[in-house]
């Protein structure tokens, strides 16, 4: 019998209407049962679970952040997808060894001389939720196998599109897949444009 592969993980890159940054307080008040201000933030949307004023919340941070930050439809409805097609999936398990199109993208690339974002955006995004860049722990993983891993805001959006489009990088001489970054930042385009015309954030999870 051969020997078994585990298959990579799935990547998605879902609309945010608020960012971490503006939730992470009201979060860790409602971790000691003070819930005003996330509950004012999240007014109009019914995704929470009852929170009750002076319990602490029943849920985790990483849960309660990715309910919090989603860009919900109107009375709580699921967010409309940014892309739902042919770069949902080759951007979400994308071919290489982790399937993380994002850390690849920073692995093989070459930022041009003379200063750029590209990297620094791109790490945002790929890992902008870990404890080193937030500076606590519990917003990355969250029960039910919730994995957040980044964000951009909608500023760090258009920034991002603006890089990429550009084209002040380039691809490494060492990177395995034959076109594998200039697929990777195609698909990613098409996340990026349709945040841009919504207005909106991103977030990538990782689902094993």
């Amino acid at each position: 019998m051969g020997n078994y592969i585990r298959p990579s993980s799935f990547h998605t890159f879902d609309p945010i209407r608020l960012t971490p940054d503006s939730l992470i307080g009201p979060i860790n008040e409602s971790m000691s049962g003070k819930h005003g201000n996330l509950l004012a933030l999240m007014e109009g949307f019914e995704v929470m679970p009852q929170l009750r004023e002076g319990e602490p919340s029943p849920i985790d941070r990483a849960t309660s952040l990715f309910l919090s930050i989603l860009d919900w439809q109107d009375g709580g409805g699921a967010p409309r997808a940014l892309d739902g097609g042919h770069s949902r999936e080759r951007l979400g398990r994308f071919p290489s060894n982790d399937g993380n199109a994002i850390e690849y993208l920073i692995e093989f690339t070459t930022e041009s001389e003379g200063g750029s974002d590209l990297h620094s955006l791109l790490g945002k995004l790929g890992d902008g939720l870990s404890e080193e860049s937030v500076g606590q722990t519990g917003f990355r993983e969250g029960s039910g196998g919730i994995e957040l891993l980044g964000w951009l805001g909608p500023d760090d959006v258009m920034g991002l599109r603006k890089e990429i489009e550009r084209g002040g990088w380039s691809v490494r001489s060492d990177e395995p897949l034959d076109g594998g970054v200039q697929d990777a930042f195609r698909h990613l385009l098409v996340f990026l444009r349709s945040a841009s015309k919504r207005k909106c954030g991103i977030l990538m999870r990782r689902h094993s």
